[in-house]
């Protein structure tokens, strides 16, 4: 597969591939505490939040190539917890598992960039599971560096 995909702004019709994508997502969680049922859920009732929101200060991308969907990301506004400010967030990401690694997900990360400039922010946040070391290596090596840890313990 070349590397000349696009990337556009989420459809409706959208849908479907990326809630395709949840088991996937779901699966690199790590999250014994949780059932990946548990966690799936978790995802796919935020994506219903997402399609159900129509906030101008939110944006979802699609990645395509010859009109097949690659993958997506969502970015939106939040206050910063440490400064205050409104910046711009990532809270979803998802590519096709047979599709990483050329390229999607930088373009992906690229495009939530330029909206969340567009939108006149200093910031960009994500959130990444915490056993979920591919990813979190994928964005360090796009400049994000680690800020706070949430921790959890079972009892």
């Amino acid at each position: 597969m070349s590397h000349d995909f696009i990337i556009r702004p989420a459809q409706d019709t959208d849908r479907t591939f990326i809630f395709e994508l949840s088991p996937s997502l779901a699966e690199v969680a790590g999250m014994p505490w949780h059932t990946r049922n548990v966690v799936q859920k978790m995802q796919d009732d935020y994506f219903t939040e997402v399609f159900a929101n129509t906030s101008p200060q939110q944006a979802t991308f699609i990645a395509e190539q010859g009109n097949q969907a690659l993958g997506f990301i969502h970015s939106c506004s939040r206050k910063d917890e440490i400064s205050g400010e409104v910046c711009a967030t990532v809270p979803l990401l998802g590519v096709s598992p047979k599709t990483q690694g050329i390229g999607v997900g930088k373009a992906l990360i690229t495009a939530a960039e330029q909206w969340a400039k567009e939108q006149g922010y200093r910031l960009l946040h994500l959130e990444v599971f915490a056993h979920n070391d591919k990813a979190q290596g994928f964005y360090q090596n796009l400049g994000f560096e680690p800020e706070t840890l949430h921790m959890i313990k079972e009892i």
